[in-house]
């Protein structure tokens, strides 16, 4: 019902207001709907998910939606403990920066979830490797690798290409020392009836005993770096002939 308005003229006893009966009746009617809303004068009969009583506005349970949040209202007070969890985290929001120290346990990693990629540089230390676990394909190519040379007069000898290497002198040839470590070993296992020179800018070679070079037969030429400093290494070698036997 709309409300009804008293009629109470244009001026004082103009005769052209509502009767006393009908000005009451109108009084009556707007009282009767207003009673009909707010029920006895003290709980507010709303319809929806509010109610007021006593003065008091209660809004139901679940009632406030995203949409009557305002924006940067959530504060941290206002949540509950425990309240965000990993389904609230934007992926790869959490950066190192928000990880408090030591708190990265075992028990919070996943099984294999630590591979080459999360190792910082040098991090692998002797004191973690367990023991007998470096095995021989492990093991650096300078110190396992067989480099088949083939057959010049030029070469280039990489020590940490090859432990071991084979090659034919087609003509007077020249091994070129390159990339040796102090206390490396190799062997040259070498043929050919022509001079044969060693060279690397700066370094000194020492021959040790009597053999020399024999190009008429196989030669298994032992090298040692005994000085791996740049620019003068120097290195030790021992020289000699061998053939098939086997009867030592």
């Amino acid at each position: 019902m709309a409300k009804q308005t008293i009629g109470i003229g244009s001026t004082a006893n103009d005769g052209t207001g509502d009767l006393i009966r009908v000005s009451f009746d109108k009084v009556n009617d707007n009282t009767n709907e207003i009673y009909s809303f707010f029920g006895d004068g003290s709980t507010l009969a709303i319809s929806g998910d509010a109610t007021v009583s006593a003065g008091a506005l209660t809004i139901a349970n679940d009632a406030v939606e995203t949409v009557m949040i305002a924006d940067s209202q959530v504060t941290n007070a206002k949540m509950a403990a425990n309240s965000i969890d990993s389904d609230q985290y934007v992926d790869g929001s959490i950066d190192t920066a928000h990880i408090a120290d030591s708190q990265v346990t075992n028990a919070k990693m996943a099984a294999d979830s630590i591979d080459s990629d999360q190792y910082v540089d040098g991090s692998i230390d002797t004191a973690h490797i367990a023991d007998d676990q470096i095995t021989f394909a492990k093991i650096e190519n300078r110190y396992t690798a067989l480099s088949a040379l083939g057959t010049g007069s030029s070469f280039a000898l990489d020590f940490s290409a090859a432990s071991n290497f084979t090659a034919t002198a087609n003509a007077n040839a020249t091994f070129t020392f390159s990339n040796a470590v102090q206390g490396q070993v190799i062997t040259l296992s070498l043929s050919g009836n022509y001079t044969i020179t060693f060279s690397e800018s700066g370094s000194t070679f020492r021959r040790v005993g009597s053999g020399e070079y024999d190009g008429a037969a196989s030669n298994l030429i032992q090298i040692i770096c005994v000085d791996d400093t740049s620019g003068s290494k120097i290195y030790t070698y021992s020289v000699g002939t061998y053939q098939s036997d086997t009867t030592p």
